[in-house]
């Protein structure tokens, strides 16, 4: 009997199901390290928080589309399970990842902002001069 159909569904079913979860933890978690990474401007959070998820979404089921087809025919439950685990796994690396990336990129953004505001002026002036006339 041929089992590769069923490995198919149940791979979209859980591939779609982990990235609708990420998608949602990192949006509601994340939204707070935007605001912060953004000096507090909320509604630019907001916005950008819904960028990255929208970016997150294409590329994560993009990935999971094009990680499907397979040539090998799948016969054995035990086959099954074999081909799920192997592309379930690559699947939850890519989000990690991603996941990953985004982090480090948006504590870049961060730390460099913070650097910025704790930054001491440059040297007071010291005095006025004033502008020549034929300047």
């Amino acid at each position: 009997m041929d089992l590769t159909v069923v490995s198919y569904v149940v791979y979209l079913v859980v591939s779609i199901g982990l990235t609708v979860w990420v998608a949602r933890t990192l949006s509601k978690n994340g939204r707070i390290f935007l605001a912060d990474v953004l000096q507090g401007n909320e509604k630019l959070a907001d916005a950008v928080n819904h960028l990255l998820v929208v970016g997150f979404y294409l590329v994560n089921l993009g990935f999971v589309a094009l990680y499907l087809s397979d040539d090998t025919v799948i016969h054995t439950t035990r086959e099954v399970f074999e081909a799920l685990s192997t592309k379930l796994g690559v699947v939850l690396l890519v989000l990690g990842v991603m996941h990953l990336g985004n982090v480090y990129i948006l504590n870049r953004i961060r730390r460099r902002g913070v650097m910025e505001r704790e930054q001491l002026p440059p040297v007071a002036p010291q005095g006025w001069v004033a502008p020549t006339a034929g300047a």
